[in-house]
């Protein structure tokens, strides 16, 4: 094959060489008989593509050829949604090379030079610019089921909404609408963590997979995973944060810094935890509980108790009745950033 592809260079060579040669002749007023200048032509022309082929052409074909490797090799990286981008760009580029082409096809060998690089310039810059634009661009190659609700603003799932668990039971009860989206990087780091070597980190990649699946199993909702940021070397919070700008949608965690630096971002989140806090029944000063007090407090003769959802019950005077099912009085709720905690009393009677 590069034997054949050094040959056909050479030919090539030849043919150049054999028309320099004419158009020098042309311009050069030197005198020369037709069979003469038919063999000198014809003999530089030769002895040219020889040389090449001797000297140059295995360099040549080898450079090539590890070129077109390496063009291959990058290609067959790229996902689908850039690989057919790249090519529009490429298309577009070579369109407008032509369409300015026509205006110089009357200029000879000197216009169609110029066309020729103008094709070879915007071709290359649109299939460039296309490819770096290519994650602001949305294909969609599956057929989404009709069954399926896409109500409402598009949801993206973080990593730690995934793993906590609580999003396919919030799922399940339909009050979430919209689309579901997994980013492609969501789920890398959820392969990276599963494949972890420690056993804790792996058991909860692990569980974020099984939620994922869970998810697409059970639920009525359409789930699509995205590829995003091919390019972008960010860490995942900040390709969530820009993924949500672009899309117009909201970042669905239970992660309280990513939280923060959304809201000063200016990106819409749902917190999970905001939502469990919101949820919780509703307790006021002087309504009467039932709770088992299961170990002392901090300050002398308190008792703590938790209720279902995990709020903390702190009871004066429970500290005497740890192990016992107690009926207590809320004197006052706090409400702080870690949770929700009651205050009681033991009733005198």
């Amino acid at each position: 094959m590069r034997r054949l592809f050094r040959i056909a260079l050479s030919l090539v060579t030849s043919t150049i060489a054999f028309l320099i040669i004419s158009m020098l002749y042309r311009l050069i007023p030197i005198e020369l008989d037709d069979i003469l200048y038919g063999i000198v032509l014809y003999t530089f022309s030769i002895v040219i593509g020889l040389l090449f082929y001797i000297i140059f052409s295995t360099h040549v074909t080898k450079r090539i050829f590890d070129n077109l490797s390496a063009t291959v090799d990058r290609l067959s990286k790229m996902n689908v949604k850039e690989l057919i981008t790249s090519i529009m760009g490429a298309v577009i580029g070579l369109a407008i090379a032509n369409l300015i082409g026509i205006t110089l096809k009357n200029f000879g060998p000197v216009g169609t030079a110029i066309v020729v690089l103008l094709n070879i310039v915007l071709g290359y810059i649109g299939f460039k610019v296309a490819q770096a634009k290519s994650d602001e661009i949305s294909f969609t190659f599956t057929k989404e089921n009709p069954k399926k609700t896409v109500a409402g603003r598009a949801k993206i799932l973080d990593t730690s909404v995934i793993i906590d668990g609580r999003i396919l039971d919030i799922l399940q009860t339909g009050f979430i609408e919209g689309k579901i989206i997994i980013p492609n990087f969501v789920l890398e780091e959820l392969r990276h963590i599963a494949d972890s070597s420690d056993s804790l980190k792996r058991n909860r990649g692990r569980r974020g997979l099984d939620i994922l699946n869970e998810i697409q199993k059970q639920l009525t909702v359409t789930v699509e995973i995205v590829d995003y940021g091919a390019k972008d070397q960010s860490e995942v919070d900040m390709k969530l944060l820009k993924m949500a700008e672009k899309m117009d949608a909201y970042v669905v965690t239970n992660d309280f810094n990513l939280n923060k630096v959304a809201e000063f971002k200016g990106v819409r989140v749902l917190n999970i935890n905001d939502l469990s806090n919101a949820i919780k029944p509703v307790v006021l000063p002087g309504e009467e509980m039932k709770i088992t007090i299961i170990k002392p407090g901090k300050e002398s003769g308190q008792g703590i108790a938790y209720l279902n959802d995990g709020t903390m019950i702190v009871t004066e005077g429970g500290g005497k009745y740890i192990g016992e099912e107690t009926l207590v009085t809320v004197t006052s709720v706090l409400q702080t950033s870690a949770g929700r905690m009651i205050f009681t009393k033991i009733n005198d009677y």
